[in-house]
């Protein structure tokens, strides 16, 4: 039975590594059932036994996407004491990670129409917001901010973390509007948490 299982991960798993290749680079709408299969070397039974459709298996990438994305940022904020100074590492980072092409194409591009808004803010959210949210806290605790801010603060400093993503996915120089982009969060945090 083990065995079986660890099989089924390990299909489940190619799957997704071969899926994120190609969403990443063709997108999701050139991608076709048909090329997943070849590149994870897999059976369609396969496929289906472990995603209904297509767009569940784009969910799956996009949340281990997010995830990994998260743990990045997560990794960067450590490295800072103060907790202002970790909420800005763990946020550029996220805008740094922006300048790739398929994590644009897959979390920024595609994800609001494939999964749907509601969807892509609630996998965001999952993977980003208990981590912003106790950074806040620990900001609240210096006094910078009250404490009943905690909440709202978090989910607008997402929302803004995320449109810059967006706005350096979109645009004509990416590396230009990245440095405008940390230039603008470093603004923004100063202003919202600055002793």
């Amino acid at each position: 039975m083990d065995r079986r299982l660890e099989k089924g991960k390990a299909t489940r798993d190619s799957l997704i590594v071969a899926a994120r290749e190609l969403f990443g680079q063709d997108g999701y709408e050139g991608t076709s059932v048909e090329a997943v299969l070849k590149s994870a070397s897999v059976a369609r039974g396969a496929l289906y036994h472990h995603f209904a459709t297509k767009e569940a298996l784009f969910d799956a990438v996009l949340d281990r996407e997010v995830g990994a994305i998260a743990e990045q940022a997560a990794g960067a904020a450590r490295s800072a004491g103060d907790p202002l100074e970790s909420l800005r590492a763990g946020c550029g980072t996220w805008l740094r990670v922006a300048l790739d092409p398929a994590v644009q194409r897959i979390t920024l591009v595609d994800a609001p129409g494939v999964v749907g808004w509601s969807r892509w803010r609630e996998i965001d959210e999952q993977h980003t917001l208990g981590s912003l949210r106790a950074t806040i806290r620990r900001i609240g605790r210096d006094g910078r901010i009250a404490v009943d801010q905690v909440d709202i603060l978090a989910n607008m400093v997402l929302a803004a973390v995320s449109e810059a993503a967006m706005i350096i996915a979109r645009a004509d120089v990416p590396a230009a509007a990245l440095r405008s982009g940390l230039a603008a969060l470093d603004t923004l945090l100063d202003r919202l948490f600055g002793t």
